[in-house]
């Protein structure tokens, strides 16, 4: 049985966070897993900024309304879930999330969680499991499911190297240089026609 785990941010949909900071007018925000390996450390920054500016999540989720897919991810998601059973495992937050779910037809997504006052300021946030990409992955398999994962950043490669193929799409050239034993893509095509070589 095969079950296909896609990261979102990056793959799916924008980065959340640079789309924000580019409403705000925050360069700041710009910081990404993809530059900072240590979530935790930079889901501080990230809090710490939002109060700074006086910012909470009405702002945020205004900035997620106008937030379409990547051209072609709701037709690749579409495609692939006819094939198989996909999960995404984000590092996200269910606060952030739903609008953009909807607009990809309501796929599965595990992830976590933000903490936010009555007035609209986020005061922290809940992480549903420690290195919870990679955890996700070790637990489905322990339930009798291969998994083929996908993702671009830092906190993607645990699920992508624990499955039994895994690869980097939309990455960075220094993620790819590092991990040259990962197969990289660009293309929704490129990827989805992997993932089929590897479905059992």
């Amino acid at each position: 049985m095969d079950i296909v785990c896609l990261d979102l941010e990056g793959v799916l949909v924008p980065e959340i966070w640079i789309a924000f900071a580019e409403a705000s007018g925050i360069p700041e925000l710009k910081r990404t897993t993809r530059d900072e390996p240590d979530y935790d450390k930079l889901m501080k920054y990230r809090l710490g900024i939002l109060k700074e500016h006086g910012l909470g999540i009405k702002e945020i989720q205004e900035t997620i309304s106008k937030i379409d897919p990547i051209p072609g991810a709701k037709e690749f998601l579409d495609e692939l879930r006819t094939l198989t059973q996909v999960i995404i495992i984000s590092d996200t937050f269910t606060q952030f999330a739903k609008p953009l779910m909807q607009k990809l037809g309501w796929p599965t997504i595990f992830c976590n969680s933000l903490e936010i006052a009555d007035d609209g300021q986020i005061t922290g946030f809940k992480m549903r499991i420690e290195n919870s990409k990679y955890t996700t992955v070790k637990a489905l398999q322990s339930i009798g499911y291969d998994t083929i994962a996908s993702g671009d950043s830092y906190n993607d490669l645990g699920m992508i190297k624990a499955s039994k193929a895994g690869f980097l799409f939309k990455s960075t050239d220094k993620i790819k240089a590092d991990n040259p034993e990962l197969e990289a893509y660009e293309t929704y095509d490129e990827l989805l026609n992997a993932i089929k070589k590897n479905l059992c």
